[in-house]
């Protein structure tokens, strides 16, 4: 596992694997800031889920107590390389977000992701989930809008980010 520390307060740790401690760590997060309808209440489905995505990196971003604070990973999906991103919302609108991002790219030459562009799912605490989706036109993602993913769990544009 490789680190990187990006401010004074937190660093990046990145793997291809994740121990269960962190899964778990992850899947809390997973489940508080994503809407509800995309939670995991077995923690076993989770891992499905990370079972079905070939050649993972992960990217914890952990404060001096080592306590997970947000988890990016890419994964191949149908030929192409995707992402996604959590933070938790406590440390949101900080820059680590963007800080973290950036780490991502640096090795990767394209990114895919989904992102919701509609208000419309609430959070498991109840509060309206936000889309991010300016935070990523914001950190140099395009909106692919005629590519949509429509299930009855989501609602969301693809967005991507190819290396100039």
């Amino acid at each position: 596992m490789s680190t990187a520390q990006i401010s004074p307060a937190m660093y990046i740790a990145e793997s291809q694997n994740v121990s269960t401690n962190q899964k778990e760590a992850i899947l809390r997060l997973w489940n508080n800031e994503y809407p509800a309808n995309l939670s995991y209440n077995d923690p076993t489905d989770f891992d499905v889920y990370l079972q079905n995505l070939t050649a993972q990196q992960h990217y914890l971003l952990l404060n001096n107590s080592n306590e997970i604070q947000g988890w990016g990973f890419t994964f191949f999906r149908n030929d192409e390389r995707w992402f996604a991103i959590i933070l938790d919302s406590s440390i949101q609108k900080h820059g680590y977000g963007t800080l973290l991002l950036e780490h991502m790219k640096q090795s990767e030459q394209l990114l895919n992701g989904w992102v919701a562009d509609h208000n419309n799912d609430l959070k498991s605490n109840g509060s309206v989930y936000t889309p991010p989706l300016a935070f990523y036109l914001k950190n140099g993602f395009t909106l692919c809008t005629g590519v949509r993913l429509q299930t009855e769990k989501l609602s969301a544009v693809k967005i991507m980010w190819k290396k100039d």
